[in-house]
């Protein structure tokens, strides 16, 4: 797994709360994926311990870590 910048800087720095292991987890197994117009992958995956879905952002090679925040909006 990898990180971009962006992710490394910016994203950890806001949301401190965030765990590798859930990324990871998301990865492995979502529940779902979308391919965004920039190529980008959006996966959702649920975080038992928060009680929430997890949204990560990969970049278009399927493996860099973009962004990663719970999503409240989703719906299974």
């Amino acid at each position: 797994m990898k990180f971009t910048p962006y992710f490394t800087n910016k994203v950890l720095s806001k949301r401190p709360y965030l765990q590798v292991e859930w990324i990871k987890q998301v990865m492995e197994a979502p529940i779902k994926r979308e391919v965004q117009p920039d190529g980008r992958i959006r996966l959702w995956g649920y975080i038992k311990e928060a009680d929430k879905y997890l949204r990560v952002i990969l970049e278009p090679d399927g493996e860099t870590v973009h962004n990663a925040f719970f999503d409240r909006r989703f719906k299974p």
